[in-house]
């Protein structure tokens, strides 16, 4: 059957089961959108700026667990792609985003509108393609879906010059992919194995850090079961929370710069780690050469380029984690860490003897934001933030139970990633409740796909915490640099009004006892819903891991003394 590669580009995505693309129009990617009016399967997006598209691909192919795709055109479109590329390839998120180029006879011509994107995006993509023969187009987008999702997941960019797009061949989808050199699955190897069984029986004082690689895998289930069967308390990442219930009595909740204080501790005290799905960051180590002093180290990792980069372990499983751990279930005995469990339990005591809602602050804070949100939604929604003060208290404060129910910017940190992430969260979900957790500085970042949010019509919330201030740098100027708040005060639009334009109700809470009702009306609203919490300005996030320091030493809160008419938690 001959087809134009436009044609082509809309068939292989059918064959690759994608049913929504993000993206906008260009000169350079004409030939593709004129086709896609041949393709009411495929439902398109229209976004207010490209970097958005990228956002909310990613925000639809963590929630889906399916490829999220993009479309735009080439030049100043694909070059606002790049921190969206980026931040899937920190977060190991499968993407393919199709960039149109400039006709093959004017490459490297300087031509209107040419940028060698696959030269900008080489960093930070997984692999990318320039297309210049229409012969090669069908094989090229086949390899590009089974590369971004095959092994350990990321974005793939496939840029294609306009006349290929024109171009017309026979169309041939294959139904195999072989690639040399790319062999990400590798079998577990069974000494390791036993090295690992033998670590895990010896230990006194062991510890899990389970990471995202545990969601991608799918392997939830068999964490909790690993680590039930030997009673091993489980730490969690930033992107590895809902790994397991953060109720559930061996959860520690999120652990490294912002993580539980008991959670850290207990990294620092082990005699033996366990790394699942995770890369030990910096975010999660701290001074690295203090990072967990007394413990072996076993790392259950899929990528063998991530071993040994920054944690050299005494033991490696480079295997998919759900094998690794099915199989270390099956081997190890079960275990009994009592002595071990209770003095876990006597560092959490004394963390919540330190919480802020403990406290009778009368004024509006964003940790008592987070953990009414929590309250309200039953524990049962998609939360998606941006990046800073807020997306810490979220994730201290909201309670994760399910896999994939955050989604945020872990390895980038990408401001204004939190509206068009949940645009494609609630595209992949329709029937979840999603809802948007900003700070007012990267609300700002990409508010214009408030347009894109009122054009689908779709049932999103947003919570903006507004300190008045860039929240994160301000709290370090205040420990760090003598409080000399230099480019951090933040003059913001009336948010309500600014959705309001955009036909979104909204409603702004001043009040500590607003919140609950506030959040409910949002809730019972059919549509969007915009609610600005003006909170309390100068309020840090604690516990804190200062720049320097190990995980263990900890910047905290005084013990908060219960007074004589008695303080009941905001549990």
């Amino acid at each position: 059957m001959k087809m134009t590669g436009a044609q082509i580009v809309w068939e292989a995505m059918l064959r690759e089961q994608v049913k929504v693309v993000f993206g906008m129009p260009g000169g350079a990617n004409l030939p593709i959108y004129d086709a896609l009016t041949q393709y009411p399967q495929i439902h398109h997006v229209l976004v207010r700026h490209e970097q958005g598209a990228s956002h909310m691909a990613d925000g639809y192919a963590r929630v889906s667990d399916e490829v999220g795709v993009c479309l735009v055109t080439s030049g100043p479109a694909a070059t606002n792609l790049v921190t969206g590329l980026a931040t899937a390839m920190m977060d190991s998120v499968p993407m393919v985003a199709i960039t149109g180029q400039v006709p093959t006879s004017l490459l490297g011509n300087d031509a209107f509108q040419e940028t060698d994107v696959t030269g900008v995006t080489q960093p930070v993509t997984k692999h990318n393609y320039l297309v210049t023969d229409v012969r090669e187009l069908a094989q090229v987008m086949k390899e590009a879906f089974h590369i971004a999702r095959t092994g350990r997941p990321g974005p793939v960019l496939i840029d294609i010059c306009k006349d290929v797009q024109n171009d017309s061949t026979d169309f041939v989808y294959p139904e195999e992919v072989t690639l040399a050199g790319f062999s990400p699955w590798q079998g577990l190897d069974e000494q390791a194995l036993g090295q690992a069984v033998t670590l895990i029986e010896q230990a006194q004082r062991p510890l899990i850090i389970a990471g995202h690689g545990v969601q991608m895998a799918h392997a939830t289930e068999q964490l909790r079961k690993f680590a039930e069967k030997t009673e091993i308390p489980m730490a969690m990442t930033l992107l590895g929370l809902g790994n397991v219930p953060e109720t559930h009595p061996l959860s520690l909740g999120m652990c490294g710069m912002h993580g539980e204080a008991h959670a850290n501790l207990a990294i620092q005290e082990c005699d033996l780690l366990i790394g699942v799905g995770m890369r030990f960051d910096d975010r999660v180590t701290g001074k690295l050469d203090e990072f967990a002093p007394k413990a072996q180290i076993i790392h259950l990792e899929m990528d063998a380029a991530e071993v040994g980069k920054n944690v050299h372990p005494d033991v490696a499983l480079i295997a998919d984690a759900k094998d690794s751990l099915q199989a270390l279930a099956a081997a190890v005995p079960s275990g009994r860490h009592e002595a071990w469990m209770a003095q876990i339990q006597q560092w959490r005591a004394d963390g919540e003897e330190r919480d802020i809602l403990r406290a009778e602050v009368e004024e509006l804070i964003p940790p008592y934001v987070m953990r009414q949100l929590w309250h309200a939604t039953g524990g049962d929604a998609i939360i998606v933030t941006d990046v800073g003060q807020h997306q810490m208290w979220e994730a201290q404060y909201y309670l994760h139970q399910h896999p994939h129910q955050l989604l945020t910017s872990g390895g980038l940190g990408t401001m204004g990633y939190a509206l068009p992430a949940a645009i494609g969260a609630q595209m992949a979900a329709p029937n979840m409740p999603v809802w948007v957790v900003a700070g007012d500085g990267g609300f700002q970042m990409t508010l214009q796909e408030l347009g894109t949010l009122a054009q689908e019509k779709l049932p999103i919330k947003i919570a903006i915490i507004n300190n008045g201030f860039l929240g994160m740098v301000r709290q370090w100027q205040q420990l760090f640099y003598g409080r000399r708040y230099s480019g951090t005060p933040m003059l913001s639009p009336d948010f309500v009004q600014l959705a309001a334009a955009y036909d979104i109700a909204g409603r702004t809470v001043t009040h500590k006892e607003e919140v609950t009702e506030a959040l409910q009306q949002a809730q019972d609203h059919p549509g969007p819903f915009l609610l600005e919490f003006r909170v309390k300005e100068e309020v840090n996030v604690y516990p804190m891991v200062a720049p320097g320091a190990n995980v263990g030493e900890l910047l905290r809160r005084p013990t908060i003394v219960q007074g004589p008419s008695g303080v009941t938690p905001a549990w």
